[in-house]
This record gives structure tokens, C-alpha cells and sequence, in this order.
């Protein structure tokens, strides 16, 4: 799956399908969205996974498995973008809640693949996030920054590559669809 090799690629993390013994595990189902619990919990935890996911909406569902939260949750967040809750979904608010997340000492990241646009989740099409800088890429899903990378190398304790040639998708084991 291309959203594993995404994450592999410059990480440390890899993948494999899963055996018997294996107690955590994420299994990606069909879904009416792209969607997955925010942090690792063990044992079986689902992505679900519709046709219109993009590659990068599932890599950004992978990192929730791992034990990533949303960047724009961060609670010195205030500091870089508002929030604009008039804006939001009703019964969406809590994605865009302040949690105490580890940021790593790593400074705050528009451009991750876990920071949402400026509309998501948005009632009436205006803002829920104004940055409070001129970025244009935030809320992208092409790729993995620099910053995510070393939030999972910091977080698993890592080398940043996984080795060279291994190409199976072993830190998280999988069933196919």
C-alpha cells in the first residue's frame, strides 16, 4: 500500500502482514471516510478507508495509529493559527481541541501531514484555522515533512531510515483490506 510506503520511506517504521501472535495490529476496513482513533491504544485498531482517501489522508491515519495527534492541537498552537470555532461542523469541535500532546522541543509545523486546511470540517465554507503566517501548503497530504519524520524517530527511539532493500510493509503489523 502506497500510504505505508509513505510512512516507511524516511522512517524507521515498517510494516508487515500480521501472524497470530502478533497482539497489536492495525486492520484497514472499508469505510464512508478516511478515519481512525488519534493514538495508539494496542491490541487491533481499525483505518478505515474509502475510495476517495487519498494516499495521504491514509498515511495521515496511519501516524494517528502510531500515536500521532492532529498538529493543530497542539496546546502552544495559539501562538501560530486560530481557531474559528463559529466555523466549525456542529459535533466536529473536538477535532480541533487543545490536547497535551509530546511536541518533542520540535517547533510547530503548518506543513505536516497532520495539520488540517483552512476549511476542514468547515459549516459554511470559511476558515476554521487562520495561520497567523502566510503558508500555503498547510493542510497537505503529498507528503511527510521533515518534522513529522523526527517526531516518529524521537517517539520510537529510532535511526530516522528504515535499512535499505526492505520493502515489506515490522514495527506494525497488518491484515489486508
Amino acid at each position: 500500500m502506497a500510504a505505508m510506503a509513505m510512512v516507511s520511506e524516511h522512517t524507521c517504521i515498517t510494516f508487515h502482514r500480521r501472524n497470530s501472535t502478533e497482539l497489536d495490529y492495525v486492520l484497514f476496513r472499508p469505510g464512508k471516510g478516511c478515519a481512525s482513533n488519534v493514538g495508539f491504544f494496542g491490541g487491533r485498531q481499525f483505518v478505515y478507508v474509502a475510495p476517495s482517501c487519498s494516499v495521504g489522508n491514509i498515511a495521515h491515519e496511519i501516524l494517528h495509529t502510531l500515536g500521532f495527534e492532529h498538529e493543530h492541537t497542539r496546546l502552544d498552537r495559539d501562538g501560530f493559527i486560530e481557531i474559528i470555532k463559529s466555523n466549525i461542523i456542529k459535533g466536529m469541535e473536538e477535532n480541533f481541541k487543545k490536547l497535551a500532546g509530546k511536541t518533542f522541543d520540535i517547533p510547530y509545523d503548518y506543513s505536516s501531514i497532520l495539520h488540517y486546511g483552512r476549511t476542514f470540517f468547515s459549516s459554511n465554507g470559511k476558515p476554521t484555522i487562520i495561520p497567523k503566517k502566510d503558508i500555503k501548503d498547510m493542510g497537505q497530504r503529498s507528503r511527510l515533512t521533515e518534522t513529522d519524520r523526527k517526531k516518529i524517530t524521537l517517539l520510537y527511539n529510532c535511526g530516522a531510515v528504515a535499512p535499505a532493500g526492505n520493502t515489506e510493509p515490522s514495527l506494525i503489523s497488518i491484515f489486508p483490506f
